[in-house]
């Protein structure tokens, strides 16, 4: 366990978010209680921590009959109905002083958990570990999957869809950083450009270390040390031979040691206050790859709340 400077309680409030309505392929709402099958709760009361576990298995029931395309998104009313339903339980377990850990579920589910942990700390910085940017606007998205555009929905860069009109720019955008980037669209790039956005791809990755980049991407959101840390944390962000089983891999990631080290130096600061484990599919592959992806998702969840290896 680490000393957190904002958390009240030494509670870890476990958030099942089983959902995939935020991209093409069936199987990524098993991931969470396959992470959970798989020991996590357990392995956190062993670190010390007292867990409580919110499977959410009825989210079919916010599926609306009709969910036709909007503004080039798909499933935009099931994505939204979702979201805003996860949003208010994130929102009152991080204001109970709770540590929330939210599992995936593909990635549209962080218009949940930044929505929520924000609401909770206004003043909260985001650290978010991809392969992909997630900041395309609807307009811009050419494939209409939700999980390619949350960010620009937190941020404001998007604001005019009829179905999120609830989600909230609670995220100012020199309060972002990514590290992990290797498939972000044009357009993406030219919005990180032009909002200057703290952004490490594989490059600097790379060039710096895996050290440096979150040396930097700290000290970019976080100058004075003293904002509440969100890490969302998309396992495709890993290089698919350690984390193979996930929707949209992209070869030349980080290794497994880089994924957990980012983890363990943003629990090191004591900041972090909310981590989110996106994107494992264990239908994807086989059974070992789906194996050792949930196995990676559960010691990045340790790594996060204070798992170290000395």
């Amino acid at each position: 366990m680490t000393n957190n400077k904002f958390l009240s309680s030494n509670k870890v409030s476990i958030i099942g978010a089983p959902f995939n309505g935020g991209q093409p392929q069936a199987g990524v709402e098993k991931g969470p209680l396959r992470l959970v099958e798989y020991g996590l709760a357990n392995q956190l009361q062993e670190m010390g921590y007292s867990v409580e576990y919110e499977a959410n298995e009825d989210l079919d029931k916010l599926k609306p009959a009709e969910d036709p395309v909007v503004q080039n998104l798909k499933n935009p009313k099931y994505v939204s109905n979702v979201t805003r339903h996860l949003a208010t339980q994130i929102e009152e377990r991080a204001k109970r002083g709770d540590f929330v850990l939210t599992l995936g579920g593909d990635h549209s589910v962080a218009l949940a958990t930044v929505s929520g942990v924000f609401a909770a700390y206004p003043d909260a910085c985001l650290l978010w570990i991809d392969a992909h940017a997630d900041i395309n606007t609807p307009e811009a998205t050419d494939s209409g999957n939700v999980h390619g555009c949350p960010l620009s929905f937190l941020t404001g860069l998007s604001t005019d869809h009829p179905d999120f009109a609830w989600v909230k720019p609670v995220l100012a955008t020199n309060r972002l950083a990514y590290i992990g980037l290797r498939d972000a669209d044009d357009f993406e790039k030219k919005i990180l450009k032009e909002h200057n956005i703290t952004a490490f791809s594989m490059h600097h990755v790379d060039k710096w270390g895996i050290g440096q980049c979150v040396e930097k991407a700290l000290a970019a959101i976080n100058p004075n040390g003293d904002r509440p840390i969100h890490l969302s944390f998309d396992v495709d962000a890993l290089d698919p031979s350690v984390a193979p089983s996930t929707g949209t891999p992209v070869r030349g990631g980080l290794t497994f040691r880089e994924g957990h080290y980012i983890c363990e130096a943003v629990a090191e600061t004591g900041n972090l206050v909310a981590a989110d484990i996106m994107e494992c599919n264990p239908d994807l592959e086989d059974d070992e790859a789906a194996m050792l992806t949930i196995q990676v998702g559960c010691s990045l969840s340790r790594c996060a709340l204070g798992e170290t290896l000395l």
